[in-house]
């Protein structure tokens, strides 16, 4: 059998996540030209709709009238929510698109880096005559097995990144899915619902007066706090404040898993739908949740204005205290609604 063809068989787990990542970048490219196909026949959709309604108002007086250019109004506003939801999401699609293209093409590379480097080890094996002969063989099947670990755990590492921005990606979907759900004209009824992720409300009231009664605390000696475990403690206050306010969260001292609990329970939002903000969230500092140094800090929303946040912080210069931000994907990598 050819060398190249046994090169290749030996490394089935390194070219089976080649094929995976092609076949997920083809399906990414299908549906960002999905979304932007409809963000395109919904703003078609939704000039015609401006069009008709103005035409059929325009010599119609009365209170019918008035109400048919409310509802003609709300429903121009529902179609603004949704193009707008459908471009964002293409834009989402097509960031993680280019991602899986980019670590297809790496792990395309190590494939044939690999199969050359294992056809030529074989090769020169095969090549010894005699009795040397098997061992040769011996030892290259052994190189060989060596290099099939080295490259497919590099691969691994190429789909494990993909996996994480698959996932943040879909959460960023979600969050815009539940914008266009709660754009008060497809279930009006969804309106006069208290739902818990729509709304900062009673419990953000509460949250925000429990961590504004924290304001100056200070820490003891060597980072001491009276809000959880010793060590670096603006989860603790985070969750405490939360725990207290009635969220059923325990006291969680690193911030990344701050967000994983939110993102199980459909709470949490990407870097991209930082807009979701609302009193009582939590904003978290940083990458992503993945460890201590890109999940860095957090902190409790008390308001936004406009582009800025302004956060209650807990070990922020040693104290609970107040700190105002630029509302950015540069500086938070997600937020969490409480419930």
């Amino acid at each position: 059998m050819d060398s190249h063809v046994i090169a290749r068989k030996v490394a089935g787990q390194l070219v089976a996540h080649r094929d995976k990542l092609a076949g997920k970048a083809a399906d990414a490219h299908r549906a960002q030209a999905a979304l932007e196909a409809t963000a395109r026949a919904v703003e078609r959709h939704h000039a015609d709709h401006r069009s008709t309604a103005a035409t059929a108002t325009s010599h119609w007086e009365g209170k019918a009238a008035a109400g048919f250019d409310r509802r003609a109004r709300t429903m121009g506003k529902a179609l603004d929510v949704t193009a707008a939801a459908a471009a964002k999401g293409a834009s989402i699609v097509a960031a993680t698109a280019a991602s899986l293209a980019t670590n297809h093409r790496a792990v395309a590379h190590l494939v044939d880096e690999y199969t050359a480097k294992a056809t030529a080890i074989l090769d020169g094996a095969r090549a010894v005559q005699g009795a040397g002969q098997r061992a040769a063989l011996l030892r290259a099947v052994g190189q060989v097995v060596d290099l099939v670990r080295t490259y497919t755990n590099e691969s691994v590492r190429h789909l494990r990144a993909v996996r994480r921005e698959m996932k943040d990606a879909a959460e960023d979907l979600r969050g815009l899915e539940r914008r266009v759900e709660h754009d008060g004209f497809a279930d009006p009824g969804e309106r006069k619902k208290k739902h818990p992720v729509a709304r900062g409300g009673a419990l953000g009231k509460k949250v925000i007066d429990r961590a504004r009664g924290q304001l100056g605390y200070r820490e003891g000696p060597g980072n001491t706090n009276k809000y959880g475990p010793t060590g670096p403690w603006c989860a603790n206050f985070a969750t405490w404040t939360w725990q207290k306010s009635g969220v059923d969260i325990g006291i969680l001292p690193f911030t990344g898993d701050v967000y994983e609990w939110g993102r199980e329970r459909g709470l949490a939002y990407g870097k991209n739908n930082l807009d979701q903000a609302r009193p009582g969230d939590v904003l978290l500092f940083g990458t992503g949740p993945r460890s201590p140094r890109t999940s860095t800090h957090i902190g409790i929303v008390e308001r936004v204005h406009g582009n800025q946040v302004t956060l209650i912080e807990g070990n922020s210069a040693d104290q609970v205290r107040r700190v105002t931000h630029t509302l950015s994907s540069s500086t938070f990598y997600g937020g969490v609604h409480p419930r």
